[in-house]
Parts: structure tokens; C-alpha cells; sequence
């Protein structure tokens, strides 16, 4: 058997498939938000896991939650429901615009079940004509064959052959081209509220109105792709609540598990109802250790205590980036809401996103990229405010060092 403490970087390549590229750094331990390598090397954690880790490491209900349900029940098929999945459900209910919810693993399986529900839903009731899907430029909704081709990103779903037809895919915020695309074809409208792999980008409040406007206006659904932006990241318990729409489909997954693999679609009952027995499925969807621990995930995060602590949070990342900004001027703006912020590159340093992600990693540091051109951060919801001062400091050490 390998010696774990044998396990190196140079072995990925050796045995696992090459569509990551993960850095030489192999961590090994988390608390909070510091994580430790192999090395004993201390790296105060701004990424989250990618906007997954929101209670940091090793939070302790998250652990007592996993300790607790894996003493009980691991795993039932869906021929049979289970307590944690009911409880769970019944949070979401309870706290969202939904009557109903779908479990499922991850972000693209959400996504896949809501395109899925939307399609048969318009079929259903106004006719197989009704199967267009419109969506934006630069979205990322997942990387199934199906949600890879609606995200507007065409590098990830080129050259794997003819893709799903009866998408549109649009600029983003821009009302005229939707008003101009809408149609009685359309079954959905489909987008991030505020887009996170497209370069942390808000969703413009007029646009957004406007988005419930044209799906009323021609039967078409909204689906929120709240995968991301999801459970307190930006303040809210979900992003739609701090707009002026509510969608009819909404998708959740990364934060909801803290770190262990869960994800939702949510929506009302009567669209709902279109998802008839043996329509769709999922084989560890609900799953009993899972949603244990999004329940523990749902108790602390749905409070005004951690919620408006994001936002006091987003602030010292704004004020800290400015002090950095104003010595380094390296940065045009900070995009984003809560604490999904994207500090996006001047032209002079333009596409060297990458550039400022290594340095922090040299640096001691965890950062993310949205894009060649935006430096993203994704801490967690709860990181203290001493680790937010520290990893500035490691930030702004990195930022002296790309900009010479």
C-alpha cells in the first residue's frame, strides 16, 4: 500500500486524469480559515474552497453534524426518504419562496434537473414548440453536456461534439438584446444573479426586473443559478432576496454542505408536479450524511448574526483593497456583493490574474481568479477579523511583488 507521507504533486500526474492543474502545494489539515501543507506551511484561506467552505474548516457542528448521522445511516436509496432529507427540505421551504425541493451532488446536477423540469414543464403545458433556453455570455452554470452548453463560456463546451440545440445565448445586462430574443418559444430564462466565474459581475436591478418582466410577459420560467452565490454568500440567505424579483426555479449547492457534497433545486409545487415519479433521479440525492450536515450548515448560517456579518465583513475587504490600490494601483475596481468580491485588474496588468494568485500562494495566502483579469475571494462567511487583517497583509506582500 502507499506510504501517504510518500504522496507528492508529481504523482497526480502519474495517476490521475490531466484536466486539473492543482498547485504544487498539498494541504493536509484545516481549522478556521488556515489550512497547513505537507511542509507545516500556514496559509490563511481567502478561497474557500471556490465559495465552499462557508463556516471555514472543521467547523465544529459541521463535525459533531457528521459524527452524529455516521453512527446512524449512511445511505438509502431514494425508494425510501429519510429524516435528515426531510428536515433539510423543510428549512428550504421554510426560508425561500419554494414549495418544493430536488437533492442532488453538486452545482452542473442541480442545474441539469432544473433545465430538465423547466423544459418539461412548458412542454407540458403550452407544447413541444416551447423548448428555447435563453441564457448569457460568460455564464457558468456546470460542466454536464447540458449545462456546460447553456453557461456562455464556449471554451468549455466546444469540440465534444453537436450540443443541445434551442439555446440563445445573450450579453449579460443588456435589456434591448433580450427584449429583442424573447419569445413564445422561450420555456426559460436562465442566469447568475451576480456571475462569479464570468468575473464577478452584479446583475443589474433593471435587468433583472426586466428578466421577470419578459418570462411573465411570454410563460417562460426563471431559473436563478444560485450555485455560488448561495446560503448567506452575499449577505442574504440567497442572492434573489436582495433584489426586486423572485425566480420560479432556483439552484444551490458549494455552501450548502460546508465542504461535503450536496446541492438543491428548489421551486413551487405546481411546476413542481411536472417532475412525475421516474423523470428524474439521483442515486445519493438526499442523502442521510449529507443532509445532516446541511442541516447543521442551515442553522448557522441562516442567522442575522452570520448574515450581517458578511456584510461587515465585505466592508473590511473593500476598505483593505482600497488601502492596498492606493499604493500599488493595480486595480480598475472591486465587483461583487457579501463576501463574493473580485478585484479586477487595471489595463496595465491586464490578464495577469494568475500572476497575483502564485505570489499569494508564495506568500501564504489562498486566492482564487474569476477569469485572466479579476483576482476573486471567497473566505469564509465567519472568518475572523484577525484573519482577515492577516491575509491583506500577505495580499498586499504578493501585489508589491507582481507590480515591481
Amino acid at each position: 500500500m502507499t506510504d501517504k507521507m510518500n504522496l507528492t504533486r508529481a504523482q497526480f500526474d502519474e495517476v490521475m486524469v490531466p484536466n486539473y492543474a492543482p498547485a504544487a502545494v498539498i494541504p493536509v489539515r484545516g481549522e478556521g480559515s488556515r489550512v497547513w501543507d505537507q511542509q507545516g506551511t500556514e496559509y490563511v484561506d481567502f478561497a474557500g474552497g471556490i465559495a465552499v467552505n462557508c463556516l471555514g474548516h472543521c467547523h465544529p457542528a459541521l463535525v459533531g453534524a457528521l459524527k452524529e448521522q455516521g453512527e446512524k445511516l449512511w445511505h438509502l436509496s431514494n425508494t425510501m426518504t429519510n429524516e435528515p432529507a426531510l428536515a433539510l427540505a423543510t428549512k428550504l421551504v421554510e426560508a425561500t419562496f419554494a414549495d418544493r425541493v430536488y437533492f442532488a451532488n453538486s452545482g452542473a446536477e442541480a442545474n441539469e434537473a432544473a433545465l430538465k423540469l423547466a423544459r418539461r414543464y412548458a412542454i407540458e403545458k403550452f407544447g413541444e414548440h416551447k423548448v428555447e433556453v435563453i441564457a448569457f455570455d460568460k455564464a457558468f452554470h456546470g460542466r454536464t453536456f447540458f449545462t456546460v452548453s447553456v453557461g456562455g463560456q464556449a471554451a468549455y463546451s466546444d469540440g465534444f461534439g453537436p450540443k443541445p440545440a434551442a439555446i440563445t445565448h445573450l450579453p449579460f445586462n443588456d435589456i434591448a438584446a433580450l427584449e429583442a430574443a424573447v419569445s413564445d418559444n422561450t420555456c426559460a430564462i436562465m442566469l447568475e444573479p451576480l456571475q462569479g466565474e464570468g468575473g464577478i459581475i452584479n446583475g443589474d436591478p433593471e435587468f433583472l426586473r426586466a428578466v421577470r418582466r419578459l418570462a411573465d410577459k411570454h410563460n417562460a420560467l426563471v431559473i436563478f443559478d444560485e450555485v455560488q452565490t448561495g446560503v448567506g454568500r452575499t449577505g442574504d440567505l440567497y442572492a434573489y432576496m436582495g433584489t426586486e424579483i423572485v425566480p420560479d426555479i432556483l439552484t444551490t449547492a458549494k455552501a450548502l454542505g460546508g465542504g461535503f457534497p450536496i446541492a438543491a433545486m428548489l421551486t413551487t409545487a405546481d411546476i413542481a408536479s411536472h417532475l412525475k415519479v421516474g423523470t428524474h433521479g439521483s442515486t445519493y440525492g438526499g442523502n442521510p450524511l449529507a443532509c445532516a450536515i446541511g442541516n447543521a450548515v442551515m442553522d448557522v448560517v441562516n442567522t442575522p448574526e452570520v448574515l450581517d456579518g458578511v456584510k461587515h465583513r465585505e466592508q473590511l475587504f473593500r476598505d483593505g483593497l482600497a488601502q492596498i490600490n492606493e499604493k500599488y494601483h493595480v486595480f480598475s475596481e472591486i465587483r461583487g456583493k457579501g463576501l463574493l468580491l473580485g478585484a479586477v485588474l487595471n489595463e496595465q496588468f491586464a490578464g495577469r490574474s494568475r500572476d497575483f494568485l502564485n505570489a499569494s500562494v508564495a506568500e501564504g495566502l489562498l486566492t482564487l481568479m474569476a477569469g485572466a483579469n479579476v483576482v476573486r475571494f471567497t473566505p469564509s462567511l465567519v472568518i475572523p477579523e484577525a484573519d482577515i487583517v492577516e491575509g491583506l497583509a500577505r495580499f498586499e506582500r504578493a501585489v508589491a511583488k507582481v507590480a515591481g
